[in-house]
């Protein structure tokens, strides 16, 4: 009797381990975080995150360019001065955690696209991207259509430039 009662006792005190130990097991792993291990922390700046998503929404077709009005006139000439070089952060706007980030991208959309396909592609592309290489979840991206591009658009511009001067 004594043999079967020290079993049952073992055995009941090998489930109540095993459930503490699934228990704390299942606690760690909800607090822990891809940045955060046992050999240190990984902190991923706001910078890093932004031109992640930058890229991730030029690869998106139907995206013509990034930003509003203004940044994007700052980034036409920052492109023009030699050596410049293309903002990726242009239009883009982070908020970075220690296991989250949030990010809000301001676009001008290609005429003809459907801009809530368009937009949900954007979302897709930088969720993928973001939480593939820095480990962060992305728990919102939020997408601002500030223009729609007209092929019409780059027309008048060509013909400003080739216009003659009216007087010689």
């Amino acid at each position: 009797m004594s043999d079967s009662s020290n079993k049952q006792n073992n055995g009941s005190k090998g489930s109540k381990d095993l459930a503490k130990s699934q228990s704390s097991s299942v606690a760690q792993s909800d607090n822990s975080s891809a940045l955060q291990t046992e050999h240190g922390q990984t902190v991923v700046a706001d910078t890093v995150v932004s031109k992640i998503a930058g890229m991730a929404a030029r690869e998106v077709s139907g995206v013509h360019d990034l930003g509003g009005g203004t940044a994007r006139m700052v980034g036409a000439l920052r492109e023009r001065i030699p050596g410049g070089r293309v903002n990726v952060q242009q239009g883009i706007s982070v908020e970075v955690g220690d296991r989250q980030a949030a990010v809000d991208i301001s676009i001008v959309a290609e005429y003809g696209v459907a801009i809530h396909e368009l937009a949900e592609a954007i979302r897709k592309n930088i969720i993928v991207s973001v939480e593939a290489m820095t480990g962060l979840e992305v728990t919102e991206v939020n997408v601002t259509v500030h223009d729609v591009h007209l092929d019409i658009d780059d027309d008048d511009e060509d013909d400003d430039e080739q216009e003659q001067p009216r007087v010689q």
